[in-house]
């Protein structure tokens, strides 16, 4: 099953985003800010990754 990681600082995002993902099959990987998702993608390298280009950090 194909993996996405989802970078967002806004929660509520993330949870509408992952569930229309997860419906359609791919396994979703989220990540509320930069550095977060640095050290997750670090051990698990998603198939594609959506990015929130304007966050804090």
């Amino acid at each position: 099953m194909p993996t996405i990681a989802l970078v967002d600082d806004d929660r509520n995002i993330l949870a509408s985003v992952s569930i229309a993902l997860e419906s359609e099959g791919y396994r979703v990987q989220t990540y509320t800010d930069g550095a977060s998702a640095f050290d997750g993608l670090q051990n698990s390298v998603p198939d594609l990754a959506i990015l929130d280009i304007k966050m804090p950090r």
